[in-house]
């Protein structure tokens, strides 16, 4: 687990007020779909909207508004130059900085749309894929770290 991340997401997730977490990728690009997989694992298992928004995240903006929550946490493959695996927390000039992801929408127009619409705190947790080419089974070194990452997430979330 990156341990440096880990209390980040905590004081993210821990925070007061609404969450909203939203996985943003393609399910047959094998780890671009990392987002949807890990909202998947942890729907049923949290107190929050969880939302599987696709390939498409622009068609849930007007959803996530109406809700009017106080942080939204976007996962998302991110190309960051690491291990597959890695993840990270990213704010939206660190967005500007390094990774791409490979939807339509870029990332930091959907934060700033959400950041207008919402006020809300908005964080990209970003996870380094191993292979995105066509398939629909997530890498094995993938499975682990979302593994780790939904522990971690119902461990904060059923907390508060």
């Amino acid at each position: 687990m990156n341990k440096s991340v880990k209390p980040i997401l905590d004081k993210i997730l821990s925070a007061k007020g609404k969450i909203i977490i939203v996985g943003i990728g393609n399910i047959m690009r094998r780890d671009d779909g990392l987002g949807p997989a890990l909202i998947n694992r942890i729907k049923d298992k949290v107190n929050t909207l969880c939302i599987d928004a696709g390939t498409a995240p622009e068609n849930y903006l007007g959803k996530i508004a109406k809700e009017k929550p106080d942080t939204i946490l976007l996962v998302d493959a991110m190309h960051m130059e690491e291990r597959p695996g890695t993840y990270d927390i990213l704010k939206k000039p660190d967005i500007l900085q390094g990774g791409f992801t490979t939807h339509n929408m870029s990332p930091v127009m959907i934060i700033e749309y959400l950041e207008k619409e919402t006020k809300a705190d908005i964080y990209m947790l970003g996870i380094q894929p191993q292979n995105i080419f066509f398939g629909d089974e997530l890498s094995t070194r993938i499975n682990r770290t979302l593994e780790e990452l939904e522990r971690t997430i119902i461990q904060c979330m059923n907390r508060t």
